[in-house]
């Protein structure tokens, strides 16, 4: 550890002193670059990610010094991924701007793939906010670059994180706006009552009984397959249980459901959500009585 340390700072200084010193046509910054990199993996070796991800910096630097933005990004990527293992917030900021020199060069495949990184690091760190906002930006670039499924998997987590701090209308939206893309689709087809079920039960969660059945009915013509479900049964069932205020037949309903499918960890939340608040009204019409 100690001896990649020292050949590093070895190699950093080298570096520098390169930089401080005089010569032809910028071959200064390609000798100082080649040194850095040299630096950076034996920092790298010694798992000293901090000098790792500054040594990248300063290798990114010379490459704009060379105009090389292509190779600036590429530098500001790998000081990301040292940063990763140590300073979030310095990984957030090298991948913005590898994102915004792959931008300029119009690599929008790799600008969506860091954007996509960036909001990863937020989840990570349970800011949803920005973990929607990356994850947006990233499905937009996918998107723009017919990458359907990536971009499809970054709305998802749109709307699952929208869902999750109650921002249901926009959830919705997505989780329809994907059923809908995917139901002529012979690849994606088959996840269409997955993504109607989210949407359904993010209905359940706003609470209005009508608005629930008129979205189930829209459902079934979307894909006439639905009405044959379990997820369209356990939506109608759902639906039904909300009506009547009735948390037994609620309970009963999600039981039978998840006894075949397991539900995930977001549609479990989201349904003791709706749980509670119907639990809430039956005591509150207990109080009345």
């Amino acid at each position: 550890m100690g001896d990649h340390i020292a050949r590093g700072e070895d190699f950093e200084n080298k570096a520098e002193k390169k930089l401080g010193g005089w010569a032809l046509f910028g071959s200064k910054f390609e000798d100082a670059a080649d040194l850095f990199d040299k630096a950076g993996n034996c920092f790298k070796l010694a798992k000293s990610w901090d000098k790792a991800g500054a040594v990248y910096v300063k290798l990114a630097n010379c490459h704009l010094k060379l105009d090389s933005k292509h190779e600036a990004a590429n530098a500001y990527a790998d000081a990301a991924h040292c940063y990763k293992k140590s300073n979030i917030k310095e990984a957030v900021s090298c991948l913005e701007q590898a994102v915004n020199f792959f931008l300029d060069i119009g690599r929008l495949n790799m600008s969506a793939r860091y954007y996509k990184e960036i909001a990863e690091l937020y989840e990570q760190e349970q800011n949803l906010d920005q973990a929607i906002n990356y994850y947006e930006k990233a499905a937009d670039l996918f998107q723009s670059e017919d990458v359907t499924t990536t971009a499809n998997q970054c709305k998802q987590k749109v709307a699952q994180f929208s869902a999750q701090i109650e921002k249901y209308p926009r959830a919705i939206e997505i989780f329809e706006e994907i059923a809908r893309h995917s139901v002529n689709n012979n690849l994606l087809k088959y996840g269409v009552r997955g993504h109607l079920l989210n949407a359904g039960i993010c209905q359940l969660c706003k609470g209005d009984v009508v608005a629930i059945n008129n979205a189930l009915e829209r459902y079934q013509e979307l894909d006439p397959t639905f009405s044959g479900t379990r997820e369209c049964k356990l939506l109608v069932d759902l639906a039904a249980a909300i009506d009547e205020e009735d948390v037994a037949k609620f309970t009963d309903a999600v039981k039978e459901y998840d006894s075949m499918t397991q539900l995930d960890a977001w549609r479990t939340t989201l349904l003791l959500r709706v749980k509670e608040t119907l639990k809430a009204k039956e005591l509150e019409e207990d109080d009345l009585t």
